[in-house]
């Protein structure tokens, strides 16, 4: 049976972030203590927020990369072989992980390390990160990584190696604050720039030429 990785997220690692806050929320509602009920009500809505899986139109057309991440483009980086876009996802950004394209997960690489700011360029090597490689339907193989940052403590990975992901479907999250590197190889023309405002699964990174 195919996992619905459309709500798992939300519903399944939202759940222990969000009872907490709401039952305090509760309780200094039912015992009319303000101190108690404004600020947990507002963090209760902050985790309702965070863990949002909002659903997305997903473009058709051939050779489209998507972005695999809500955010900002923190930085367009020529690389011999390919070209590093970086994704940075502030604490209200949706975290939600989608695959770039159509094709295989060829491998899963988990790396323990830091959590420095994710918007520091050291990060990238630094962090804790998993990085997943796809060789697309077009025969092209697209590197995406998920950096943890300052925050992020979990990095969730829904994929193996060898499964079959459909472009925009979801792979993973990071939970709180984080950023994505994504290596578009030779053959890609980069079709955002630094400073963009980019949507997982509906924003495109780079049309193969």
């Amino acid at each position: 049976m195919r996992l619905n990785r459309e709500k798992f997220p939300l519903v399944v690692k939202g759940i222990p972030y969000l009872i907490p806050p709401a039952a305090i929320t509760v309780i200094g509602g039912l015992w009319g203590k303000l101190y108690l009920f404004l600020p947990f009500l507002a963090l209760t809505v902050f985790m309702c927020s965070f863990f949002r899986n909002p659903p997305r139109r997903i473009p058709g057309g051939a050779g489209l990369i998507l972005s695999p991440a809500d955010g900002r483009i923190l930085s367009i980086t020529k690389k011999s072989k390919a070209t590093k876009v970086s994704i940075f996802m502030s604490v209200f950004n949706c975290h939600v992980n989608r695959a770039p394209a159509a094709g295989t997960i060829e491998s899963i690489r988990y790396q323990r390390g830091t959590f420095l700011p994710a918007n520091k360029a050291e990060a990238s090597r630094q962090n804790e990160q998993n990085a997943l490689r796809l060789q697309t339907a077009e025969g092209l193989k697209v590197l995406f990584v998920q950096v943890a940052g300052i925050i992020a403590r979990r990095i969730v990975c829904y994929v193996r190696k060898g499964d079959q992901v459909q472009r925009g479907e979801i792979v993973g999250a990071i939970l709180f604050g984080s950023r994505l590197d994504v290596y578009l190889p030779q053959g890609v023309k980069v079709a955002v720039r630094k400073g963009e405002r980019v949507k997982g699964g509906k924003s495109v990174l780079g049309v193969i030429q």
